[in-house]
């Protein structure tokens, strides 16, 4: 990445019923980056969510739509704004990595999640952005995974969920500033 984020996105589900459920968890990041930033996420109904200017130029966005329509949320700020995807940060749950854990990744398929994959089709299939994958753990072979997502997680697992957080806030200068292999080296060794 030569220029830096200037947009992160965190997916999740509106509604007290999904307040800090698994599948929630990108929603959950960016509006504790936006705690740290000390800006408040305000609703505008032109880009389907709820929006935050952290000066000079990051753009913090929670889709007010439900998750698999994630992508009218992301089109219509990139497109208001004038921000390529590869600009742009997608905060997500991530059944394959254990709770506790955050990976950075750039670019890829939408592995199964139901966020992802509206915001690339809404984006004429570009997968060229970054994403933040942060761990809620798998439920198990066989078991409802649509049930395991929506819930919200046990104390102990929300307690690690969280923990990912700061660690994720540490390299977000990094990422906009566009040293992307910084971050994923100081994201990556640390847990």
């Amino acid at each position: 990445m030569t220029t830096g984020i200037r947009l992160i996105v965190g997916l999740g589900n509106p509604g007290a019923a999904y307040d800090r459920t698994r599948h929630n968890a990108g929603a959950d990041l960016v509006q504790a980056l936006a705690r740290g930033f000390g800006v408040t996420l305000r609703h505008e109904a032109r880009f389907h969510g709820s929006v935050a200017r952290v000066p000079p130029e990051l753009r913090l966005l929670v889709p007010g739509t439900f998750m698999n329509r994630s992508g009218q949320a992301v089109l219509a700020l990139l497109q208001f704004y004038q921000i390529a995807p590869e600009n742009m940060l997608v905060v997500h749950d991530d059944l394959d990595l254990p709770p506790g854990t955050v990976r950075l990744k750039l670019g890829g398929g939408h592995g199964g999640h139901n966020g992802l994959r509206d915001i690339m089709s809404a984006l004429g299939e570009r997968r060229d952005f970054a994403r933040l994958r942060i761990g809620i753990g798998h439920p198990g072979p066989g078991a409802d995974v649509v049930s395991y997502v929506l819930r919200k997680p046990p104390p102990a697992e929300r307690e690690l969920i969280d923990s990912t957080f700061a660690r994720a806030a540490d390299v977000i200068p990094d990422l906009m500033g566009g040293d992307f292999d910084r971050a994923m080296r100081r994201l990556h060794t640390i847990n």
